[in-house]
């Protein structure tokens, strides 16, 4: 790739948009959020009826995979870039009061109001950390499963994140995601731009390439779905998901 998007520009614009997420949930977006959304694409209102209002007020997921993942009872689970921590308090719920959960997140704004809610509403066996999905803090091998929501096309280097995932699980471990990919690969004047980028559409890639960063990283998907229920706002948005074929999948993969 001849030309690059600027990372650091990339990152503050990612943690403004973040933010606002955050503190302004009802504001104007590239995308959706909620509670009526999450429950198109799939999140079960038993689920959503016990996790706090706010965290799901704040949700910006791009789909649900919970559904892909076995039995979750007791296990050791992360949420990379785990926001205001909707999935993660949803995990908390399957993986039970054996289990525990550690959301990793980059936005102060994000990690405040996820640890605020897990204090208020007594999620015990939830943990915030600040820090970057491609360099988490901690061992090899810590984590049963590993969750993620329309979070690693904002990184730059997704090969990355894919290596740090398979060095994280154990082995045996399960990945769930869900996320933006293409159908065709992005022309640079939308790859290269931080604020479509920011929206969730400048950093995906195309799906093949994708699949193969995780299989390169040493794991095996054992299913996947596309969420045809994902949808963008804006003009901006929707145009690049029509031209390009941006979309939503689900996926898991296992750590062979």
């Amino acid at each position: 790739m001849s030309m690059q998007v600027n990372s650091l520009d990339l990152e503050t614009k990612v943690k403004a948009m973040y933010r606002e997420v955050a503190e302004n949930p009802h504001g104007e977006f590239h995308f959706e959020m909620g509670r009526a959304m999450a429950e198109r694409l799939g999140y079960l209102p038993a689920d959503l009826d016990r996790v706090p209002v706010e965290a799901i007020d704040s949700f910006a997921g791009v789909g649900y995979y919970f559904h892909l993942l076995d039995e979750m009872e007791g296990a050791r689970v992360l949420d990379l870039g785990s926001g205001s921590g909707m999935d993660s308090f949803i995990a908390s719920l399957k993986a039970g009061p054996e289990g525990s959960v550690t959301g990793l997140d980059m936005t102060d704004a994000q990690l405040a109001k996820a640890q605020a809610l897990r204090q208020r509403d007594g999620f015990a066996n939830v943990t915030y950390v600040k820090g970057y999905i491609d360099a988490a803090p901690f061992e090899d091998g810590s984590f049963d499963v590993v969750i993620s929501n329309g979070v690693i096309n904002l990184a730059v280097d997704k090969v990355k994140v894919f290596k740090e995932v398979a060095r994280l699980l154990r082995r045996g471990g399960r990945l769930a995601i869900a996320d933006i990919v293409t159908d065709v690969v992005l022309p640079e004047t939308i790859s290269c731009d931080a604020t479509l980028w920011a929206a969730c559409i400048g950093g995906a890639w195309q799906q093949d390439h994708y699949k193969q960063a995780i299989r390169s990283a040493g794991l095996e998907i054992v299913a996947e779905q596309t969420n045809d229920q994902y949808r963008f706002l804006s003009n901006n948005a929707q145009g690049a998901t029509k031209k390009f074929g941006v979309k939503s999948v689900s996926l898991r993969a296992d750590k062979l």
